[in-house]
């Protein structure tokens, strides 16, 4: 599987059943060529009009299953949207 084919599957969490957006990015362990962790940006309000750019990085341990369309993960996470 190509890291491409990654990108353009939805991320899931399964604790909550919220898409939480799409990989951006990877850590990659540099020794053994391994990945490590997946890097999620979630847009703020407003498709990123306001607000800022949340990141969040998944270890590669708390992904469930990689499906043919969906990445499910589990990740105890609280999102709260600060009305200003």
């Amino acid at each position: 599987m190509y890291i491409s084919d990654f990108q353009t599957k939805d991320v899931v969490n399964v604790s909550d059943g919220k898409k939480m957006g799409n990989i951006d990015d990877f850590d990659i362990n540099v020794t053994t060529g391994k990945i490590q962790a997946i890097i999620i940006s979630c847009q703020g309000r407003m498709l990123g009009f306001f607000g800022k750019d949340e990141e969040f990085v998944i270890p590669w341990r708390n992904i469930v299953k990689i499906g043919e369309d969906v990445i499910l993960v589990r990740m105890n996470r609280q999102i709260e949207v600060q009305d200003e």
